[in-house]
């Protein structure tokens, strides 16, 4: 019994660990809430020009998107080997690494209603929800320091009570 509640509190840990430790991603989540009342001049001169727009009756839709491409390089490996005064020295290697590329997209639409920012959703192809809302953090990132009293954005640790210390 002692064993399995310290296994469920350890995984615990490791999900708020592996929550707080993607910022633009906990930004990004954040300004769903904290853009929500935004005059439309405000978005216009922050987030810039939308991709895309359209309008039906009394209610604006802006579209922005962002796009990367990420390059991780897996090790490699370079040696040789040399001969004595009898023959010439050679030097090759190998590269045995490999290299992974993966795309991130995101698409941040904004619902605007009498010039108001009413809603904020992000869609994407990204496969993980952290991979997709940092680069959703790249449309709005300009946007949230012009947020009245903003304070910082809460964190996995900070919703917990992870790291609080008793006074």
């Amino acid at each position: 019994m002692r064993y399995r509640s310290l296994g469920l509190m350890a995984l615990g840990l490791l999900a708020v660990a592996g929550c707080a430790a993607n910022p633009d991603a906990d930004q990004a989540a954040y300004a769903q809430r904290a853009l929500i009342g935004m005059p439309k001049q405000t978005l216009l001169s922050c987030a810039g020009v939308p991709t895309r727009q359209t309008a039906v009756d009394n209610t604006e839709y802006y579209t922005y998107s962002s796009d990367s491409l990420q390059t991780r390089m897996g090790p490699s490996y370079w040696g040789g080997f040399g001969g004595g005064p009898w023959h010439r020295g050679y030097w090759g290697g190998a590269d045995f690494g490999n290299t992974e590329v993966s795309a991130r997209n995101c698409n941040a639409t904004f619902t605007l209603k009498n010039g108001v920012v009413q809603q904020l959703v992000y869609g994407s192809s990204t496969d993980s929800p952290a991979g997709r809302l940092s680069q959703c953090y790249a449309i709005v990132q300009n946007c949230l320091p012009l947020v009245p009293h903003q304070g910082p954005a809460p964190t996995a640790a900070a919703a917990t009570g992870v790291g609080d210390h008793a006074r």
